[in-house]
């Protein structure tokens, strides 16, 4: 590949916790979190090393639950390659405050964490009315909103691309469908009804190249399903590094792997073209 690559899922851990407390959100603090802490002068090195031109770096929240400050600081360290995505509390109702003051601290995107690796999945806030004024100020400010969710959520998911239109959804992790039936991938049917809704993006994280490689899935007939219902220009590549254990190369190289059966102009789009258009600071 000729064309620049661009990461919209790495985190990045503080090694100063006197300057940035962890205060996990849901009160448990992830495993990796601890075990393979990053720093942004550690995810630029792995950078390098990987070739990755710039990332959309993700706020962790099972380490600093709504505090921005070291996403946003980290990022502004080497903001020619980074921007910064991050977690409100959009059921509050000085919310479109908050996020208007880490806009202005150069946040340039939010993500909603309702579960993961501390905690099960629940979609309940996604579409909570106390929630809208926050939506509305994404659509005026231009801030995608990255959602972690599965296949539970994605009623919510849909019903919030309808009232939001404007706004672009970032599903995190594909919003992991279930693929191991394999082709058609009737059991991930609510996933590719996403497909109609022109705001939803996803992300293309090690979870579903895993995933891919289980039971009767395979990437060779995946991908090319999902770059035909959405279009590669909604896709975009995210290491999820170091959650995902690995170095940032070899999971690279793994999704290259993996989506070798694309052409190459849709991987152009996956792995930089569509995070360009998300977050224009990375252009």
């Amino acid at each position: 590949m000729t064309f620049s690559i661009v990461d919209i899922h790495p985190h990045i851990i503080s090694d100063d916790e006197s300057r940035y407390p962890p205060a996990p959100l849901f009160g448990k603090r992830s495993d990796w979190s601890k075990e393979r802490p990053t720093t942004v002068e550690t995810l630029i090195a792995a950078m390098d090393e990987a070739g990755v031109a710039r990332a959309a770096v993700v706020h962790s929240s099972t380490t600093y639950g709504f505090d921005n400050s070291y996403v946003v600081d980290g990022c502004a360290k080497y903001a020619e390659r980074l921007v910064a995505v991050g977690s409100v509390d959009v059921l509050q109702a000085d919310a479109p405050q908050v996020i208007r003051g880490w806009a202005e601290r150069g946040l340039a995107g939010l993500r909603l964490f309702t579960g993961g690796s501390t905690k099960d999945f629940d979609p309940s806030e996604l579409d909570d009315p106390r929630s809208f004024p926050a939506w509305e100020l994404c659509g005026e400010l231009g801030l995608p909103m990255c959602i972690q969710t599965g296949p539970i959520g994605l009623p919510q998911v849909t019903a919030l691309a309808r009232r939001f239109p404007n706004v672009r959804i970032v599903l995190d992790h594909l919003a992991r469908p279930e693929v191991a039936d394999g082709a058609p991938y009737a059991k991930a049917q609510s996933f590719f009804d996403l497909a109609e809704l022109p705001n939803i993006y996803l992300k293309l994280t090690p979870r579903i190249f895993g995933d891919v490689k289980k039971d009767q899935a395979s990437a060779e007939t995946f991908f090319p399903r999902v770059v035909d219902a959405f279009g590669a220009q909604r896709l975009a590549w995210g290491s999820n590094y170091p959650t995902s254990p690995g170095t940032l190369a070899d999971i690279l190289a793994t999704a290259q792997a993996g989506l070798a059966c694309l052409s190459e102009a849709d991987r152009a789009w996956i792995f930089g073209d569509t995070a360009r258009r998300l977050y224009p600071a990375l252009a």
